[in-house]
């Protein structure tokens, strides 16, 4: 029963696309009708069955002629000849040489139900992996993942919806909204969908049809938090300040604890020029996240909401903290370069700036800034 080890970069395995893989030649070389068994890191504490497979072809080569052969190389999911060599290399440390053997070994997908060994639920394996892709940020790879998880079921309204995330967090928003237009006819009555929808149109510079959209959330559940506060979000967008602002304070009168809301309708009352009562906005929303442990996204938005009142050396303190956890945040840095700025420390600023564009050449804001901070010493 031969068994193939599969490694994450073949997500292509879940698609169906990728049918080719290369191993070392083995003692006793695979034929074509042999039956492999994909699975995986099988090593790991997260091995997986994949699939059972059919061989259909299989052709002995050269390590050296692998080396030439881009469209091979390509098709092994590995961007050029030096990432395969570096990658085989530690594979296979003692059969590398030029003419050491491997095999391309050509196979075929078997219906589960052709399985000789233990089947398992694939669609459930690959959302648990669409999922852990999605937390991770790799929205491109996890989007893959879903669409394949549909193939079991086009209906599953979890899959649709997540797909619909997945989409609008590539900034594909048109797609998105599709994705949970089709998740809407099958649960019309999803307050949650029918936001998402909402924030994706919002994305795509539509907001008289994110409220629209917005709109059946709040019918479905008037007082759904995230709702009303992305409502909120619309109506500023719009420019209606007041029905925004009082969204925010339904938001705070069913969670008084919710700095984000706080800190939004501060925003709002600073645009309203309500001087004041903005301050104790962002004075309340500063509190709330002085009562949590910080982490290093707390620390900085605690020097957000400092730099918002004016207390530039408390700002300060607050994304050195930030750092000290996240060294190599990019945006962390920019915050506090902006906070320099403020003070007129253009220097320091323009030192902070260059650090950011180090980690992210593609921080635009850091470049602009940091071509400021020149202009002013």
């Amino acid at each position: 029963m031969p068994i193939l080890l599969f490694g994450s970069r073949h997500l292509e395995l879940l698609t169906g696309d990728k049918t080719t893989t290369i191993r070392k030649l083995w003692k006793k070389p695979l034929n074509i009708g042999d039956r492999l068994h994909c699975y995986w890191n099988l090593v790991s504490k997260e091995r997986e069955k994949l699939f059972e497979a059919e061989v259909t072809g299989v052709e002995i080569i050269k390590f050296g002629e692998i080396l030439k052969n881009e469209d091979l190389i390509l098709d092994e999911g590995f961007e050029d000849a030096s990432e395969l060599e570096v990658e085989f290399r530690k594979l296979y440390p003692d059969h590398t040489q030029e003419e050491s053997l491997f095999q391309v070994i050509k196979f075929r997908r078997l219906p589960r139900k052709e399985w000789e060994g233990r089947k398992i639920d694939e669609k459930a394996m690959i959302t648990k992996r669409a999922d852990i892709l999605f937390d991770l940020g790799k929205y491109k790879d996890s989007v893959m993942c879903y669409t394949s998880a549909l193939r079991f079921d086009p209906q599953d309204v979890y899959l649709l919806n997540r797909k619909g995330d997945n989409l609008s967090r590539l900034g594909l928003f048109q797609e998105a909204v599709q994705s949970y237009d089709d998740a809407l006819k099958l649960d019309p009555n999803n307050e949650y969908i029918w936001n998402n929808r909402a924030i994706a149109l919002l994305n795509y510079n539509q907001p008289e049809e994110a409220l629209k959209s917005n709109d059946e959330a709040c019918r479905i559940n008037p007082d759904n938090v995230l709702a009303l506060y992305w409502r909120g979000i619309i109506l500023e967008i719009l420019g209606r300040l007041e029905e925004a602002l009082d969204r925010y304070d339904r938001v705070l009168e069913l969670d008084p604890s919710d700095p984000e809301a706080w800190n939004a309708r501060g925003n709002i009352l600073s645009q309203m020029e309500r001087t004041e009562e903005a301050i104790e906005s962002y004075d309340r929303a500063l509190e709330l996240c002085l009562d949590e442990t910080p982490d290093a996204s707390t620390w900085n938005r605690k020097g957000n909401a400092l730099l918002e009142l004016g207390r530039l050396e408390e700002a300060i303190n607050c994304y050195e903290e930030a750092l000290k956890l996240d060294k190599d945040n990019d945006v962390f840095l920019s915050n506090l370069g902006v906070t320099y700025m403020e003070l007129s420390r253009f220097q320091e600023a323009m030192e902070i700036f260059r650090k950011a564009l180090a980690i992210n050449p593609h921080n635009e804001d850091a470049r602009i800034l940091m071509d400021e901070c020149l202009e002013n010493l």
